[in-house]
């Protein structure tokens, strides 16, 4: 097996962006392999692999992350460590596992992570860091990466796999790309895919902001057939072999679905260029997940599945907070009280009555800024509640071997109480005095008191057929952007 040579350099001010990139950088991709260790006190970085992808998706004029988002960096600096060439704000698996309580306990766990880079010509310095409780970065591990000195993993990764152009609107470095993997889909399932493929593709330049963006993006699709179809579903006792081993239950939550095979999910989607990834999993049970500058993972066959694919993307794409703020998900304290997030669209308030999307708040909006809250919740938690039960008798029911007829009349039962659900609420939010202003609305990021959005209703808030909101947009615009050459 061949090995990867590593390259980095240092950029003159005097240059332009695109000189710099010409002059310091080749235009293909270094792709870092490691491995992020520890529990909610430690972690440890140690290098895996390097592999050399043939194209670098991203810009060649703007290197440096403006957003100073995410629970880590990465940093690559001149040989001298004193002049910045690239810089990427992100979060991780291993990330929200330290929030939760077996990270607290002391529970080491490894898991498998992947740096993206354009790949340099000479030695660099890379740097990865990591917030402290107070959200400064901190650095945790440095190695100076020499190209002259290393081998290349250079082999065609995404061997088996075949890759469509979904979506093609100009060159790499000037569109954001998106590579959509396709999960828990056989052979036989070759036409479903394709269809699949078609028509995520279509819901996502067809929602705002990105409908904006049509000419800036590039989409594509990669599929290798799994083994079996679906994925694995381990409360209730499922277990598939699929390409990309996604599997529900991660960090503890039923529903929430993602994977740990990250060498697999990298390879598989070098056989295209790519900026974002998303894992579509044919399946028809409600779940997903997305994490910031990682990737994200959506079902395709839920009567919530559209929501979810753009919900999550939002996460994964644009580092945008879950809004809502009541969670199953197995985390504690994953906001700090009286820390600032970095996420753009959630705010503990801290100096009021300024906020950080001061910009977009009208002067007769008072912040924080008044709703119905309380009924709200008590609509909310009665609808969690029955929701737990229907998940809990559906994993019974299949434990048990029940027929199939009758697990999939609980599962439609289930799927109408969450429509009905959210009809109720659309009833209580467009009523409100201040729906459809941007204010600072108590609830959000898992938080029900401390914490505020910034308007009433959004897709990163609830379910159902709704807009980002204009603060949640905003990000996204910026971040399109960024990725695109001018």
């Amino acid at each position: 097996m061949k090995k990867i040579i590593l390259v980095f350099l240092f950029v003159p001010f005097f240059l332009t962006a695109q000189n710099t990139f010409q002059r310091y950088f080749a235009d293909s991709t270094l792709r870092i392999d490691y491995y992020h260790i520890g529990d909610s006190d430690e972690e440890i970085i140690t290098l895996d692999q390097f592999y050399l992808q043939p194209v670098w998706a991203g810009a060649e004029t703007k290197l440096i992350d403006p957003f100073d988002n995410g629970n880590y960096y990465i940093k690559v600096f001149d040989q001298s460590g004193k002049v910045l060439l690239f810089s990427k704000g992100f979060n991780s698996y291993f990330g929200e596992y330290r929030a939760t309580a077996p990270a607290k306990k002391g529970i080491k766990r490894t898991f498998h992570e992947t740096a993206l880079i354009p790949f340099p010509r000479q030695p660099v310095l890379f740097k990865f860091y990591s917030r402290d409780k107070e959200n400064n970065l901190q650095p945790v591990y440095e190695q100076t990466i020499d190209p002259a000195s290393l081998s290349i993993n250079s082999e065609n990764r995404a061997a088996g796999a075949k890759a469509y152009s979904l979506h093609k609107s100009g060159d790499a470095h000037k569109c954001v790309d998106i590579a959509i993997l396709a999960e828990g889909y056989t052979l036989e399932d070759s036409s479903k895919v394709k269809k699949d493929f078609r028509r995520y593709t279509n819901i996502l330049l067809n929602k705002p902001p990105f409908s904006d963006f049509k000419n800036k993006i590039n989409i594509y699709g990669v599929f290798k057939p799994s083994q079996e179809k679906n994925c694995d579903e381990p409360t209730r006792g499922i277990y598939r072999n699929t390409t990309l081993n996604c599997t529900f239950n991660s960090m503890g939550s039923p529903r929430y679905l993602l994977t740990e095979d990250n060498r697999t999910l990298h390879d598989l989607a070098s056989a295209v260029p790519y900026d974002a990834l998303i894992i579509m999993v044919n399946q028809d049970r409600y779940g997903g997940g997305g994490i910031y500058n990682f990737f994200m993972v959506f079902t395709t066959d839920n009567v919530l599945s559209e929501n979810v694919f753009i919900h999550e993307f939002g996460h994964s794409f644009a580092g945008l907070a879950d809004e809502y703020y009541s969670s199953g998900n197995a985390y504690d304290e994953f906001y700090p009280p009286g820390v600032e997030p970095t996420e753009p669209n959630i705010t503990r308030l801290l100096n009021p009555p300024k906020v950080k999307w001061q910009e977009l708040v009208e002067s007769n909006v008072p912040l924080p800024t008044p709703w119905r809250k309380e009924e709200f919740d008590r609509i909310q938690t009665d609808y969690l509640k029955k929701r737990r039960e229907f998940n809990e008798e559906i994993a019974r029911l299949s434990r048990a071997g029940a027929p199939s007829e009758k697990i999939a009349a609980k599962k439609k039962e289930a799927d109408a109480l969450s429509v009905k659900i959210e009809k109720t609420l659309d009833k209580l939010i467009q009523t409100e005095k201040y729906s459809g202003k941007v204010g600072a609305f108590e609830g959000a990021g898992y938080v029900s008191k401390g914490m505020y959005r910034p308007m009433l209703d959004c897709v990163m808030f609830r379910n159902g057929d709704r807009p980002f909101c204009k603060v949640c947009a905003r990000r996204i615009e910026e971040v399109i952007r960024q990725l695109c050459d001018d």
